[in-house]
Protein backbone atom coordinates (compact mmCIF):
# COMPACT_ATOMS: atom_id res chain seq x y z
CA UNK A 1 0.00 0.00 0.00
CA UNK A 2 1.10 3.30 -0.86
CA UNK A 3 0.16 6.43 2.12
CA UNK A 4 1.30 9.09 -0.21
CA UNK A 5 -1.53 8.09 -2.73
CA UNK A 6 -3.82 6.74 -0.13
CA UNK A 7 -3.67 10.24 1.91
CA UNK A 8 -4.15 11.71 -1.84
CA UNK A 9 -6.93 10.15 -2.32
CA UNK A 10 -8.64 10.58 1.04
CA UNK A 11 -8.00 14.33 0.34
CA UNK A 12 -9.49 13.93 -3.13
CA UNK A 13 -12.39 12.65 -2.03
CA UNK A 14 -12.69 15.72 0.52
CA UNK A 15 -12.10 18.05 -2.45
CA UNK A 16 -14.91 16.64 -4.71
CA UNK A 17 -17.37 16.50 -1.66
CA UNK A 18 -16.25 20.66 -0.92
CA UNK A 19 -16.88 21.16 -4.67
CA UNK A 20 -20.24 18.84 -4.92
CA UNK A 21 -21.76 20.75 -1.72
CA UNK A 22 -20.14 24.55 -2.10
CA UNK A 23 -19.72 24.57 -5.46
CA UNK A 24 -23.97 23.94 -6.03
CA UNK A 25 -24.36 26.54 -3.58
CA UNK A 26 -22.02 29.38 -4.59
CA UNK A 27 -21.91 28.78 -7.85
CA UNK A 28 -24.84 26.76 -9.69
CA UNK A 29 -27.30 28.04 -8.51
CA UNK A 30 -26.55 31.75 -8.91
CA UNK A 31 -25.47 31.01 -12.57
CA UNK A 32 -28.97 29.26 -13.65
CA UNK A 33 -30.51 32.43 -11.90
CA UNK A 34 -28.48 34.89 -13.89
CA UNK A 35 -29.49 36.51 -16.99
CA UNK A 36 -26.67 34.96 -19.16
CA UNK A 37 -28.05 33.35 -22.17
CA UNK A 38 -29.58 29.54 -22.12
CA UNK A 39 -26.54 28.27 -23.81
CA UNK A 40 -23.61 29.55 -22.81
CA UNK A 41 -25.53 29.29 -19.16
CA UNK A 42 -26.17 25.69 -19.93
CA UNK A 43 -22.68 25.01 -21.07
CA UNK A 44 -20.86 26.59 -17.80
CA UNK A 45 -23.64 24.45 -15.86
CA UNK A 46 -22.23 21.16 -17.81
CA UNK A 47 -18.70 21.94 -17.18
CA UNK A 48 -19.37 22.24 -13.69
CA UNK A 49 -20.56 18.42 -13.82
CA UNK A 50 -17.54 17.61 -15.49
CA UNK A 51 -15.35 18.63 -13.37
CA UNK A 52 -17.75 16.91 -10.22
CA UNK A 53 -17.00 13.58 -12.12
CA UNK A 54 -13.66 14.06 -12.96
CA UNK A 55 -12.58 15.04 -8.90
CA UNK A 56 -14.75 11.86 -8.18
CA UNK A 57 -13.54 9.65 -10.36
CA UNK A 58 -9.71 10.82 -9.65
CA UNK A 59 -9.87 9.95 -6.31
CA UNK A 60 -11.27 6.70 -6.49
CA UNK A 61 -8.72 6.24 -8.98
CA UNK A 62 -5.77 7.75 -6.30
CA UNK A 63 -7.66 4.93 -3.84
CA UNK A 64 -7.26 2.55 -5.95
CA UNK A 65 -3.17 3.29 -7.17
CA UNK A 66 -2.76 3.29 -3.59
CA UNK A 67 -4.18 -0.19 -2.57
CA UNK A 68 -2.58 -1.30 -6.33
CA UNK A 69 0.21 -4.17 -6.35
CA UNK A 70 0.49 -3.33 -9.81
CA UNK A 71 3.31 -0.85 -9.90
CA UNK A 72 3.88 -0.52 -13.49
CA UNK A 73 0.08 0.93 -13.69
CA UNK A 74 0.88 3.11 -10.50
CA UNK A 75 3.65 5.56 -11.11
CA UNK A 76 2.48 6.51 -15.10
CA UNK A 77 -0.95 7.14 -13.73
CA UNK A 78 -0.73 8.69 -10.42
CA UNK A 79 1.83 11.22 -12.22
CA UNK A 80 -1.17 12.13 -14.95
CA UNK A 81 -3.67 12.73 -11.82
CA UNK A 82 -0.66 14.69 -10.21
CA UNK A 83 -0.37 17.05 -13.16
CA UNK A 84 -4.05 17.43 -13.51
CA UNK A 85 -4.60 18.57 -10.07
CA UNK A 86 -1.47 21.14 -10.62
CA UNK A 87 -2.86 22.44 -14.10
CA UNK A 88 -6.36 22.86 -11.85
CA UNK A 89 -4.07 24.96 -9.30
CA UNK A 90 -2.12 27.05 -11.78
CA UNK A 91 -5.52 27.67 -13.43
CA UNK A 92 -7.35 29.02 -10.57
CA UNK A 93 -3.92 30.61 -9.46
CA UNK A 94 -3.59 32.41 -12.78
CA UNK A 95 -7.47 33.66 -13.11
CA UNK A 96 -7.65 34.76 -9.80
CA UNK A 97 -4.20 37.31 -9.74
CA UNK A 98 -5.22 38.19 -13.48
CA UNK A 99 -8.22 39.79 -11.50
CA UNK A 100 -6.39 42.82 -9.75
CA UNK A 101 -8.78 41.90 -6.68
CA UNK A 102 -7.12 42.72 -3.32
CA UNK A 103 -6.05 39.75 -1.14
CA UNK A 104 -6.63 37.32 -4.51
CA UNK A 105 -5.33 34.40 -3.30
CA UNK A 106 -8.69 33.81 -1.33
CA UNK A 107 -11.14 35.21 -4.06
CA UNK A 108 -11.20 31.70 -5.77
CA UNK A 109 -9.59 29.73 -2.83
CA UNK A 110 -9.75 26.19 -4.69
CA UNK A 111 -6.12 25.56 -5.54
CA UNK A 112 -5.74 25.96 -1.29
CA UNK A 113 -7.73 22.25 -2.18
CA UNK A 114 -6.19 21.29 -5.05
CA UNK A 115 -2.63 21.96 -4.73
CA UNK A 116 -2.55 19.18 -1.64
CA UNK A 117 -3.81 16.55 -3.53
CA UNK A 118 -0.90 17.68 -6.37
CA UNK A 119 1.54 17.38 -3.81
CA UNK A 120 0.84 14.93 -2.18
CA UNK A 121 -0.07 12.28 -5.40
CA UNK A 122 3.50 13.54 -6.82
CA UNK A 123 4.91 12.26 -3.73
CA UNK A 124 3.10 8.94 -3.80
CA UNK A 125 4.48 8.71 -7.83
CA UNK A 126 8.19 9.90 -6.62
Amino acid sequence: MNGWLLAAGITASGVAAVHLAGGHRDVVRPLLSCGLADEPRRVLHAVWHMVSVDLVLSAAALVYLALSDDRSVTGPMAWFVAAHFAAYTVVFLVVTLSVGWPKPLLRLPQWILLLPVAVLTAAGAA
